[in-house]
């Protein structure tokens, strides 16, 4: 079942989402070679709570901590540590919130120093493949044109999609309906409709689709070690089928003073 929302719901869900973009952006100025991803975790708990909200991932379903943390051939929930980031990674910082009984969701992944050509052309097609899946939002799609748009933009690259991981709906969950591959076929899924949200989430590889667990049942890596990338926005779909985007990235674009992936 889809949980459609009030305008007054989704005021609150953007409230939500605002609040992990500027979580993204602040924890954003502390990367660099030599920072741990547990003090990175930890500067991102302390924001949001001084913001009067909650971590919306620290225990959920067990989770650890307040981000996760994803670097180089890690393509999600990679968790907070003592490891340290060095020049040339990229490390997905996927981050949450829970305030006033609603959820946010965000995801970017960074630069840490100069990275390779390869690195920034994979950030880079990954971050479009996303706005490519938003653009398809209309009174007539469905799920399954985003998710086409997502898929047909980074194959055409050269570069792979993680089927096993997805976005999804969020509201008073962290995940709800309806599910938002980031492939398949045009047509096909859930009609969009006035009141839902949706988090898209390209996790986009360098290499190949395939995937595993590692054995802390969290920290998704590529079976062939190679980079991966991740982008998530959360999208209201409003009347006549509007895309009305409730996250940003622009607090962390506008504090590089840059658009550094477009």
């Amino acid at each position: 079942m889809i949980n459609l929302k009030t305008d007054e719901e989704i005021e609150i869900l953007r409230e939500n989402n605002l609040l992990v973009s500027k979580t993204l952006a602040e924890v954003g100025k502390h990367i660099k070679p030599e920072v741990t991803t547990l003090a990175l975790d930890k500067i991102a708990e302390e924001f949001i709570r001084d913001n009067g909200a909650e971590p919306g991932f620290l225990g959920y379903n067990g989770f650890p901590n307040t981000l996760c943390i994803s670097v180089n051939s890690v393509v999600v929930h990679g968790i907070p540590s003592n490891c340290r980031l060095h020049e040339g990674d990229i490390v997905s910082i996927d981050c949450g919130t829970r305030m006033k009984g609603f959820y946010g969701d965000s995801a970017y992944t960074f630069a840490v120093g100069k990275i390779s050509t390869e690195a920034e052309n994979l950030l880079k097609v990954t971050k479009e493949s996303l706005y490519k899946g938003i653009e398809q939002i209309n009174s007539n799609a469905r799920i399954g044109d985003i998710s086409n748009a997502i898929q047909t933009h980074a194959e055409k690259h050269g570069y792979s999609v993680v089927r096993e991981m997805i976005g999804h709906g969020i509201g008073r969950n962290m995940h709800e309906k309806p599910n938002v591959p980031n492939y398949g076929k045009k047509g096909n899924g859930a009609r969009l409709q006035n009141g839902m949200v949706i988090c898209i989430e390209p996790m986009i590889n360098l290499g190949k689709r395939n995937i595993y667990i590692e054995d802390d049942g969290w920290t998704v890596r590529t079976c062939d070690n190679k980079y991966s990338a991740h982008f998530e926005l959360a999208v209201a779909i409003r009347d006549k089928g509007k895309a009305d985007i409730l996250s940003t990235f622009k607090f962390i674009e506008e504090q590089f003073n840059s658009s550094e992936y477009n």
